[in-house]
């Protein structure tokens, strides 16, 4: 019975913590592109450098600090970074057009350290079902907040502009910070040769498979999370609020796959992951060639799938193909090869291609 009220407990705290920390991350990610481009006027280049900017400061922080943490700093540097978040908000909503540069930086850095130390908590669940069937409930509750976020945001954008959003969000934050204290990590990898502890996940046939699969579907997720609302008010000239509305169905079924995953955990990997490629080209081609609206919207619901289920796969594969010494650091590295692609898709020429030629998105996958 302890046991049960144990893994509840973390299931719950869990669920809090992710729900928070990826709903305010994904409300700033989608939101500063818009607020830098319609309030703060910036030129395509400047959005997409702006973005490109959060992503370094992100990858920096997951491949250089977090890797080397031991357990008692990774703890104490997670509950900095998710007490951070708070005020952090509060900049955003004060930025103009210089501190928003800074406040990307910080943004980037803080969440470095929060989104892989989350995975790692949830790989660390007991035995080897549990940790699979947690790390798809935290799958599943990364989508919940991709649900509940833009649902609010498109209610909020309603009544209020771009740049009040960031406050709005501030009750948002704050489970995160109130559960972070009860987390523990465990201890990272022990070696006097940081460049021999490198090397040894690097080479981690689990991790290796796992940056694989993520690609086909992060490349063109990239583009869609800093220009697709962007892209729907500018081509198909619908109100702001419409615009951003697209990513609710997106979210909506990346989190119902999740939750079917979440209930019913692959055995096997490499038919689930083909098919959840298939369907990325499929959803690529329908919002490439979409005439109106309402077809991209179609485009977006067939995206949702691949976007529900290959993160979770990669998540299981690094669990299953690293010791607990090592995950953390895996997940660090998987993180920041994650930001990697972020950082070099959000350029101007991204925007170009996307507003003047719809081609560009076969050439993504």
């Amino acid at each position: 019975m302890n046991r049960t009220r144990s893994s509840i407990y973390l299931i719950i705290i869990v669920i809090l913590a992710t729900v928070s920390a990826r709903s305010v991350n994904n409300m700033i990610s989608t939101t500063v592109p818009l607020v830098s481009k319609y309030q703060l006027l910036f030129t395509n280049s400047e959005v997409g450098a702006l973005s490109a900017l959060g992503f370094v400061a992100t990858f920096i922080s997951t491949s250089v600090i977090n890797p080397f943490l031991s357990s008692t700093r990774r703890k104490k540097f997670f509950i900095t970074a998710s007490g951070i978040s708070i005020p952090l908000l509060i900049a955003f909503y004060l930025s103009n057009s210089i501190t928003i540069w800074i406040n990307a930086i910080i943004f980037g850095i803080i969440y470095g350290i929060i989104l892989p130390n989350l995975i790692t908590i949830a790989s660390m669940a007991g035995d080897r079902r549990s940790s699979e069937r947690l790390l798809n409930i935290y799958s599943m509750s990364l989508s919940l907040s991709l649900v509940i976020g833009p649902v609010i945001e498109t209610f909020l954008l309603t009544r209020f502009t771009y740049n009040d959003i960031f406050l709005l969000f501030v009750p948002l934050a704050l489970p995160l910070f109130l559960v972070s204290w009860k987390f523990n990590f465990p201890e990272s990898i022990k070696s006097d040769n940081k460049s021999s502890a490198f090397k040894s996940v690097i080479k981690n046939e689990g991790l290796i498979s796992a940056i694989l699969a993520i690609t086909t579907y992060n490349v063109p997720f990239g583009i869609i999370t800093t220009f697709f609302a962007i892209y729907a008010k500018e081509v198909f000239n619908v109100p702001r609020a419409e615009a951003y509305s697209i990513f609710i169905p997106f979210y909506l079924v990346s989190f119902s796959t999740r939750l079917l995953m979440s209930i019913r955990p692959f055995d096997f990997l490499k038919k689930p992951l083909a098919f959840s490629i298939l369907l990325t080209a499929i959803g690529l081609s329908i919002v490439a060639l979409a005439p109106s609206f309402e077809i991209m919207i179609i485009g977006m619901l067939i995206l949702g799938v691949p976007h529900g289920s290959i993160f979770p796969m990669t998540t299981v594969m690094i669990s299953r193909a690293t010791t607990p010494a090592e995950r953390s650091a895996a997940n660090s590295y998987f993180i920041a090869y994650n930001n990697i692609l972020f950082t070099v898709l959000p350029p101007p020429t991204v925007y170009w291609y996307l507003y003047y030629s719809l081609e560009f998105l076969f050439l993504c996958y």
